[in-house]
């Protein structure tokens, strides 16, 4: 068997540079995420005065214990809420990710309602629809704990009241798909997110605390005049008695999730999935630690990313295809827990060959449906004269028609740069990918800092030139703001918060993650849930 031998010297200062450098961005990753959890646990004490429990507490009694949850972008709106990035809190307001509940693998949501009462922050909406996307994609079964108090009026912006509309019609559509919707409402799920609660197809409500209205008693007041308590209006007695938007009455969050689970369970929705037996595999022959040291901080200084695979595949076992042409792009077949998968990685920038390596790979793999994961390592495609002559623009464009119409699951990782249109044959965000994740030290841009105002900076000098006088100290301080503007945008710490991935993860992760999503891509394949015309309606 092909196995991949290691050429790292693991004793080298470059390779302890490389993983102090890798572990001091994960501890700020870490970081950030656990500031998210410390903020919400302040309203503890105010949660036990109500007789609840907090969100992450709901989550954790949600799940089945001891499986595997995999939460999707931690780093959700990082750095938009405060200009101090020490001071962010990231997370949107929302806690999702892909778990079990009563042996079915579910789309898990909770309001994180431990941090202003729930509300959606910077990039919460953007989030809430791409975990709808990913239920949708995967057919997943959807299960919500809900608890906000909605938008933030203080911060209210059309577009985000327009687009919001987007996520009740994703409940709509996963409904109509044949994907149950189930809900716990904690706690408050008023006005247009009264709607979050309505457009499920089971829904729990908890007695004395669940608050379900179109309008509360202040703005009913302001409207029309009528006086009505919050428990009259949108109480749970009343909506599981009266009104019968509630199916099932629970005395207190335990009993709300427990409620939630004996329901995934009696949907034995497993049934109709063939049984897939566990294939019997060996692991990489290398330790997932050492994928800490083998990427450098500078995107500059090569990379021999068959070194990442080998820690990654099964018995570290690569067949590669079509190894001596376009060799920067490095293409192939290996098996993740005995199940195969396309790579398609770079060790350097794409040239025509690579590129029309890649799109026959591609090809390839959908004519045997077998999945392909995207080891993102590239600056780009090549540029010259050459390699326009050789038709880089042509070969290039078959390969992103390639990602585009592709017909398997595609999955991402960003293990390094991706710049330029080397991002879009590589299936960037922008392409689509079923599961897009990064490394922390992952930079996406449309070209390095330094190449930008290097462009810049000669054009702006031409035009100087044309005019008689030359700035060297205005060219300077250009060349300055271009760089800083660029690295300041193309680390995970911005791209992530703007939900440019679907989280940023442990390199040491990186197998039982693509493990975990390969097998949510393979249960959809099989899975065909009874799709209906219309949603499932409220008596």
């Amino acid at each position: 068997m092909p196995q991949i031998e290691s050429t790292i010297a693991l004793s080298s200062p470059a390779f302890a540079v490389n993983r102090t450098h890798m572990l001091a961005l994960l501890d700020k990753v870490r970081q950030s995420e656990q500031r998210a959890r410390d903020k919400s646990a302040l309203s503890r004490a105010r949660f036990e005065k109500r007789q609840q429990l907090l969100p992450r507490e709901r989550l954790a009694l949600l799940l089945d214990p001891g499986a595997p949850f995999l939460e999707l972008c931690t780093l959700a709106g990082f750095g938009l809420d405060t200009p101090d990035p020490d001071k962010s809190v990231p997370g949107g307001g929302v806690i999702a990710g892909i778990g079990y509940v009563s042996g079915v693998r579910c789309m898990v949501m909770a309001s994180d309602s431990g941090i202003d009462a729930g509300a959606l922050q910077p990039k919460g909406l953007d989030k809430l629809l791409r975990v709808q996307q990913l239920t949708l994609e995967n057919k997943l079964p959807y299960v919500q704990l809900v608890e906000s108090a909605g938008a933030n009026l203080m911060t209210y912006k059309v577009e985000d009241f327009v687009r919001g509309g987007s996520t009740f019609r994703n409940l709509a559509l996963m409904s109509a798909a044949g994907l149950p919707v189930v809900t716990v409402t904690h706690g408050s799920s008023t006005a247009g997110g009264a709607y979050q609660t309505g457009l499920s197809d089971y829904i729990i409500l908890v007695r004395g605390r669940s608050r379900a209205f179109l309008a509360g008693p202040p703005l009913l007041k302001a409207a029309t005049g009528e006086v009505a308590t919050e428990e009259e209006l949108g109480g749970a007695v009343m909506h599981t008695s009266i009104s019968g938007l509630g199916d099932y009455l629970a005395e207190d969050d335990r009993d709300g999730l427990r409620i939630a689970r004996d329901i995934m369970a009696k949907l034995d929705w497993n049934r109709t999935t063939p049984v897939q037996v566990s294939r019997s595999f060996k692991p990489p022959r290398y330790d997932a630690e050492e994928l800490l040291g083998i990427m450098p901080d500078d995107h500059k200084r090569p990379v021999d990313m068959k070194q990442v695979i080998a820690r990654l595949a099964d018995d570290s076992d690569f067949l590669e295809f079509s190894e001596n042409y376009g060799s920067a792009t490095v293409c192939g077949h290996i098996q993740i827990e005995g199940w195969s998968v396309g790579v398609i990685t770079n060790n350097g920038p794409i040239d025509p060959a690579g590129a029309a390596k890649a799109t026959h790979f591609i090809q390839a793999c959908c004519q045997s449906r077998t999945p392909i994961l995207y080891l993102n390592n590239t600056t780009g495609y090549m540029v010259g004269k050459a390699y326009e002559e050789a038709g880089i623009i042509k070969h290039g464009s078959k390969m992103i028609q390639a990602v585009t119409n592709a017909t398997v699951p595609q999955i991402t990782v960003y293990c390094g740069a991706s710049f330029g249109a080397g991002n879009y044959g590589m299936c960037g965000r922008g392409f689509n990918p079923r599961f897009c994740f990064s490394w922390p030290n992952a930079k996406t841009a449309v070209m390095g800092g330094e190449q930008a105002a290097g462009t810049m900076r000669i054009v702006t000098e031409a035009g100087m030139r044309r005019k008689g006088e030359v700035d060297e100290a205005k060219l300077d301080e250009m060349s300055r703001r271009i760089v800083e503007r660029f690295d300041s945008q193309m680390s995970v710490f911005t791209t992530s918060a703007m939900l440019l991935d679907d989280g940023v993860i442990d390199p040491r992760d990186t197998r039982a993650v693509l493990a975990q999503v390969l097998a949510v891509c393979r249960e959809a394949e099989t899975r065909e849930p009874q799709k209906m015309q219309f949603s499932v309606a409220r008596p």
